[in-house]
C-alpha cells in the first residue's frame, strides 16, 4: 500500500519552520495553537521522526526536520513556480539551478564559479546547498541536485552513477599577516619547521596534498587548529591564529579581504575543481555555462 504525504500537514510544519515557532506560524494560518501543534504531531507520527525539540519555549528542529524541511521547502518553491508558469508570470522564464557544495571549499571559488552561470542570457535562479559530499552525492542521484561541486573527482568506492567533469586547476599559496610573513618568507620551506600553521580537517584533499608536502620535505608545522568550513579558516588566520593555505586563484581576494599577506606560493601542490553531475554530458544551459567560463577565465593565470 502507498503511504501517501499529507501536504496540508507538511504545509504546517514548513510555516511553524519558517516563522520559529508555532505562535507565529499559527497566527499567518489563522488556526490555534493547540490545532497547529496536533496536526504537527500527526506528521511526525506518519513519518515516524521528530521534528522538532523543544529547548525552554523555543522549538529548535532535528537533524531530521532540517531534512524535511528541505524537501518541503523545495516542493513549496516548486508549486509557486507551477502557479507563475500557469499565469504567465516572468519568472516561469527563468531557469533554476540547484547546487550543492561541500563545506571544505573555498567560499570565492565557488562563488566565482557559478557567477559564470549568472552570465547568461536566460535569467538564473541559483539554489545552493551546504554540507558533506557524501550526501550531497546522494541528492544528486536523486535528481534533487543539478550539480555538486568538489575538489576531487569521484572514486570507484562511491557507490553514486555520476559523472566528474574538471573544471580547472591551480597551485596554492600560503598567507599570514605582517609578522608572519616576513618572518617565514625567509628559507622557505625549512621556516616551515614549527611554524603556527591553520589547517583543513584529515578528510579534505587539500590536508592529505599538505600532508604529504611536509613529508617530502621533512618538515613539521605546529597546527593550531583544524577547520572543515573554509570560510572560519580564513577568518581565524586574520585573527592572526596562524596562517593558512588557499588556491592561488583566489590569491589576491584573500590577500584583500582578510587583510593578510603571501608567505610563499607551493607550485608542487594542486588543487583541481570539480563539476560532478548525473550527465556524462553536461546539459543544463547553466551549468554548460559555467564549464565553459571557468576553463577560458577563472584557471588561465595560474
Amino acid at each position: 500500500m502507498v503511504d501517501w504525504l499529507n501536504y496540508h500537514h507538511l504545509l504546517y510544519f514548513w510555516m511553524v519552520a519558517k516563522e520559529g515557532g508555532i505562535t507565529p506560524a499559527a497566527e499567518l494560518l489563522h488556526l490555534s495553537q493547540p490545532t497547529l501543534s496536533t496536526q504537527i504531531q500527526k506528521l511526525e507520527k506518519s513519518l515516524g521522526v521528530k521534528l522538532f525539540d523543544r529547548r525552554g519555549r523555543t522549538m529548535v528542529m532535528t537533524e531530521a526536520g532540517q531534512m524535511v524541511f528541505r524537501y518541503a521547502d523545495e516542493i513549496f518553491s516548486l508549486g509557486r513556480e507551477l502557479t507563475d508558469a500557469v499565469r504567465g508570470r516572468p519568472s516561469a522564464d527563468s531557469l533554476r539551478l540547484v547546487v550543492g557544495v561541500p563545506d571544505v571549499l573555498p567560499k570565492l571559488i565557488v562563488y566565482r564559479i557559478l557567477q559564470s552561470a549568472l552570465e547568461i542570457e536566460e535569467r538564473v535562479q541559483l539554489v545552493v546547498y551546504e554540507g558533506k559530499l557524501q550526501q550531497l552525492l546522494s541528492e544528486l542521484a536523486l535528481h534533487r541536485l543539478d550539480l555538486v561541486l568538489a575538489d576531487s573527482p569521484l572514486t570507484p568506492e562511491i557507490n553514486v552513477r555520476a559523472f566528474s567533469h574538471q573544471l580547472g586547476q591551480c597551485d596554492v599559496t600560503i598567507f599570514g599577516t605582517d609578522e608572519m610573513a616576513r618572518k617565514y618568507s625567509q628559507d622557505f620551506p625549512q621556516s616551515l619547521n614549527g611554524a603556527p600553521m591553520l589547517l583543513p580537517t584529515q578528510n579534505t584533499t587539500m590536508r592529505r596534498a599538505l600532508e604529504q608536502y611536509f613529508d617530502q620535505h621533512d618538515i613539521r608545522p605546529e597546527t593550531i587548529h583544524e577547520f572543515e568550513d573554509s570560510a572560519l579558516l580564513k577568518v581565524f588566520g586574520q585573527a592572526g591564529q596562524g596562517m593558512i593555505v588557499v588556491p592561488t586563484v583566489i590569491a589576491d581576494e584573500v590577500g584583500r579581504q582578510y587583510s593578510l599577506k603571501p608567505v610563499h606560493r607551493i607550485p608542487e601542490i594542486i588543487e583541481r575543481f570539480y563539476a560532478i553531475s548525473v550527465e556524462r554530458r553536461l546539459k543544463h544551459p547553466a551549468v554548460v555555462a559555467i564549464s565553459k567560463a571557468v576553463k577560458l577565465n577563472l584557471f588561465v593565470d595560474t
